[in-house]
């Protein structure tokens, strides 16, 4: 199974979005973020040209984001809780391991969550080392099994990168 690993794109300011009273759940990407992770989802689609299961954090960017990665890609975006900010890598492996044969995953998520799941996935234990930038991505192969610590980098690409590859 290939995993593919995408932060979502620019949001508006915590700080600022904190004054409307809104809670932070419904954060919304920018128009810039929107605009930016298009490029990134051309460039994505050109790197994997298949995502069979689409899954994100129900958050707003994240959603909005998975939202630009299904138009690019077609099919639908599965809310999926365990990528919501602070849930444990092994919950969002467990259902990995529900996915069965579908060759290819692709989650939507948010930092230090999904970096922490990229590094617990590739080498197993709680230190994180792949951070993963708003917009950027990172593909995992599961050749053996899925199980922490057993996952292979294909590739990381900050979002500048992709969307130079859109291009």
């Amino acid at each position: 199974m290939d995993v593919l690993l995408v932060r979502h794109a620019k949001a508006e300011e915590r700080e600022i979005f904190a004054l409307t009273g809104a809670e932070d759940a419904l954060r919304p990407l920018t128009r810039r973020g929107a605009k930016e992770m298009r490029k990134v989802a051309k460039a994505l689609h050109h790197l994997l040209p298949q995502v069979d299961v689409l899954a994100s954090s129900p958050l707003l960017r994240a959603l909005q984001t998975a939202d630009i990665l299904a138009a690019r890609y077609g099919g639908r975006v599965l809310q999926l809780p365990q990528l919501a900010p602070g849930h444990e890598p092994a919950q969002v492996l467990t259902w990995l391991r529900s996915q069965g044969d579908n060759p290819c995953v692709a989650l939507v998520g948010h930092e230090p969550d999904l970096g922490a799941l990229a590094s617990w996935l590739l080498a197993g234990g709680r230190h994180g080392f792949m951070p993963l930038k708003k917009g950027g991505a990172c593909l995992l192969r599961m050749n053996d099994g899925i199980k922490d610590g057993k996952a292979e980098l294909v590739w990381a690409l900050p979002p500048a990168l992709l969307r130079d590859l859109a291009d």
